[in-house]
């Protein structure tokens, strides 16, 4: 096999594979007896990489290997390919990656100890379900609380290939710069049609608070409408026993008219028993 079309199934192969591929990868594209070695790999790659020196591609070598990407300078044009706009994450989040990235491993005791403030459970699952975060042990103290740690899916999105790639903290002077620059790497990395104009923030992020104040409020109803009902119920009866009190009124009402009506009569007899006799 010939060193052109050496570097020829290489380029295919990283261009079709969709992912990134590591040496191994490479290695198994070939039998035995025609399988390169290392070293050849590495030789053909870094031609490779000449070659695309002055594209708008590049062959990059990150954590979980090789793959071609475009160039990070051209995402204001490519982020117009989807039409959903990829979510920004808010200075919470952010800061908190940044912590676990230059501190780890790291417990969210130390995060808050550091930035002052809690950490939002939904700040951690957001980074856990985008795999920029894993949890790599636990801490010998009361509790046993997680370590947290930032995984190679991580650095394949900032374009890095090890954590010794991280610039400096002493560099990181301008910091809204930094984190502009760190939103369009994340940007371009994130999938925008999972998540739509979202803005992952603290003030988004506790959801779960507001459905259950809607619930307590329903519950407010269904009391009030409860309660609505009972005092319905205590007026009917009340009015019931009113309609039944005034009934008896008119019964003895009227027995007492007949009583009256009899004792009338008995006394106009007396009276005329009284005249015939005398």
């Amino acid at each position: 096999m010939t060193p052109d079309q050496l570097k020829r199934i290489l380029e295919a192969a990283l261009m079709v594979a969709g992912r990134s591929l590591t040496l191994a990868d490479m290695q198994k594209l070939f039998d035995n007896s025609a399988q390169p070695s290392t070293q050849e790999l590495r030789e053909h790659l870094k031609v490779l990489q000449e070659q695309y020196a002055e594209s708008g591609i590049e062959l990059a070598e990150l954590a979980s290997g090789f793959r071609f990407q475009a160039r990070a300078e051209l995402s204001p044009w490519l982020s117009r390919l989807w039409e959903e706009r990829a979510p920004r994450f808010g200075r919470a989040v952010l800061e908190t990656l940044a912590l676990i990235a230059y501190r780890q491993p790291i417990t969210r005791a130390e995060i808050e100890d550091i930035r002052g403030v809690a950490v939002s459970t939904q700040i951690i699952k957001t980074l856990q379900d985008r795999e920029w975060v894993k949890v790599v042990g636990h801490r010998d103290v009361p509790g046993k609380p997680e370590l947290l740690a930032t995984t190679k899916t991580f650095l394949d999105h900032l374009g890095l290939k090890s954590l010794e790639d991280l610039p400096p903290l002493s560099e990181l002077i301008d910091l809204d710069k930094q984190e502009e620059k760190l939103q369009i790497q994340l940007e371009l990395a994130a999938d925008p049609k999972s998540d739509g104009d979202e803005e992952i923030d603290d003030e988004n992020l506790d959801t779960d608070n507001s459905d259950d104040i809607e619930e307590i409020d329903e519950e407010d109803v269904e009391i009030e409408a409860d309660d609505e009902s009972e005092i319905d119920e205590l007026e009917i009866e009340e009015v019931e026993d009113e309609d039944d009190h005034d009934s008896e009124d008119d019964e003895s009402d009227i027995i007492s008219d007949q009583l009256d009506d009899e004792e009338t009569e008995s006394t106009d007899q007396r009276e005329k028993s009284v005249s015939e006799s005398e």
